[in-house]
Formats: structure tokens, C-alpha cells, sequence
């Protein structure tokens, strides 16, 4: 006796079903895998006031959107699945629907002024550089950055950062370290606690100062000045890099910056203003 075949609209559901089960696998595959790498992927750790603010908005923008994402997807299959032709559903002729027209309008318009309102605090206490305890002059060049310490003190203290990476390792012959590319001569130092104004420009072409944990990032401008601000909450050494092309040697344009505290900073000034008050003896004794 010849078994019968399925009906089509059993055949037709078991297809749906199957394809929903392989979009839920490879969904829950991507979420694994999210997870997995959330640490290597997600921010730096924050050490100053504004960088914890970014994090915060980071986080609230990104469960709007994944809120966002799974209510119009879910629906949208959901719709697909239950008005399917397969079910006798006949698709609805209409137009210029005024409730769903003011909905689309609406409801986007409060996503909106949802992320603006926090993302707009942010944006303008990131622009406050007032009352500064410290100001620097941060000068982009190819491919190094030059520090001049303006107001606070240690006042009157420059230098020149450049990388310090070992030329073997960036050519293949030695094993790369920890900090490969992100390490320097002459990092700038700053005592925590202290808000620091940093005052951008540059030399030669457009470089852009970026240290992540410090959620800091100034264009450096050739004859502009632009200004950002800090204020580390924890001692350590902090890195970061140009973050604007600036030509072949760009990704060998690290910054590092140390955060001491006030009596290791009040030691290396005066060490620093030391070294420099030598340096001044000898160039006046020499012969001419």
C-alpha cells in the first residue's frame, strides 16, 4: 500500500520551522562567540570621570538599539510566518495610512531624544577644560609627539616622545612584547587626581591625540589650537596612539602616559628641572 504524501501546508510549515531552528543556532552562535571575545572587544577599563561616562552611554545605547533590533525583527518574522501564502492569507491593499505614518514619525523621534539627552551631558563636559590644574601643550609630529608643560607645575618642562619599540622586533627579528609599538623614550607624566588640560597641535600634518581609558581624543591641527581635558582617578601607565593618518610611519606614533602620585610627580619635576638646569651650564660653558 503506497503511503501518502505530506500535504503541502504540512510540508510548507516543517520548512518554516526548519529554517527558524537554523536562524536560532547560528544566532546563538554569534552570542557565544560575543561573549567569548566581550573583554578583548569592549572598551578599555576607565580611569577618569568622562571615560566612565562614555562607558555608561556606550552600554545604555547599545541595549536601546539591541532592544530595538530583537522587537522589529521579532515582529517582522513573526508577520512573515503567520501571513504566510502557504496559510490562505491574502496580503491587505492599502494606502496612506495617517496612524501608522504618525507612528513611524513618533516613535523614532523619542529613540532619538532618548540617546540625545545623555549623549549631549557627555559631549559638554567633555568640552569644559576650566580651571585646569595642569596645562599641556601636546604637538603632533611625523611621526613623534613634543610636550611642553605651560601651567602648574612643572611649568616650563618640554620634551620629545618618541617609540621606543626595538627596531628588531618591528623587523620580524625578535619576539614582539607585551607593549609592542605602544612604548616611548619619554612618557608624559601627570599626578592623579588633577585635572590636566591638554592644548592639541601639530607641525607638519593633521595627528589626533588618543588615549582610550582617558576617553580622550583631540585632533592636532596644524596652526590651530584645540584643547581637550583629563582627570585620572588611578595610578598606572596608560597608552594610546595617533589616531589620524598622517602618513607612512602613522602606527609608530604611540603615546604613553604615567599617572603618579603628587609626591612621585613633585620628584620628577624636579628631576626634570634639574636635568635641564645642567643641560643649560654646559651650553653656556661651551666654547663658541
Amino acid at each position: 500500500m503506497a503511503s501518502k504524501s505530506a500535504p503541502p501546508g504540512t510540508r510548507s510549515v516543517a520548512r518554516s520551522k526548519s529554517l527558524l531552528a537554523r536562524w536560532a543556532v547560528a544566532l546563538a552562535a554569534v552570542a557565544l562567540s560575543g561573549t567569548a571575545m566581550a573583554a578583548e572587544w569592549n572598551l578599555q577599563p576607565p580611569v577618569t570621570p568622562i571615560a566612565a561616562d562614555i562607558h555608561k552611554v556606550h552600554e545604555y545605547v547599545m541595549l536601546l538599539v539591541t532592544v530595538i533590533f530583537v522587537g522589529v525583527f521579532s515582529f517582522m518574522f513573526w508577520s512573515i510566518f503567520a501571513h504566510r501564502k502557504s496559510k490562505g492569507h491574502k496580503a491587505a491593499q492599502f494606502h496612506e495610512n495617517v496612524t501608522v505614518e504618525i507612528l513611524w514619525t513618533v516613535i523614532p523621534a523619542i529613540i532619538l531624544v532618548a540617546i540625545v539627552v545623555p549623549v549631549t551631558k557627555v559631549v559638554i563636559a567633555q568640552k569644559d577644560t576650566s580651571n585646569p590644574d595642569l596645562t599641556i601643550q601636546a604637538t603632533g609630529y611625523q611621526w613623534k609627539w613634543g610636550y611642553q608643560y605651560l601651567k602648574g607645575e612643572g611649568a616650563g618642562i618640554d620634551f620629545l616622545s618618541t617609540l621606543a619599540t626595538p627596531q628588531q622586533q618591528i623587523d620580524g627579528q625578535a619576539p614582539k612584547d607585551k607593549h609592542y609599538l605602544l612604548e616611548v623614550d619619554h612618557p608624559l607624566v601627570v599626578p592623579v587626581g588633577k585635572k590636566v588640560r591638554i592644548i592639541t597641535t601639530a607641525a607638519d600634518v593633521i595627528h589626533s591625540w588618543w588615549v582610550p581609558a582617558f576617553g580622550v581624543k583631540q585632533d592636532a591641527i596644524p596652526g590651530i589650537l584645540r584643547d581637550t581635558w583629563f582627570k585620572a582617578d588611578k595610578t598606572g601607565t596608560y597608552r594610546g596612539q595617533c589616531a589620524e593618518l598622517c602618513g607612512k610611519n602613522h602606527g609608530f606614533m604611540p603615546i604613553v602616559v604615567k599617572v603618579v602620585t603628587e609626591p612621585q610627580y613633585a620628584a620628577w619635576v624636579a628631576n626634570q628641572e634639574k636635568h635641564k638646569s645642567e643641560a643649560a651650564d654646559i651650553n653656556t660653558g661651551a666654547p663658541k
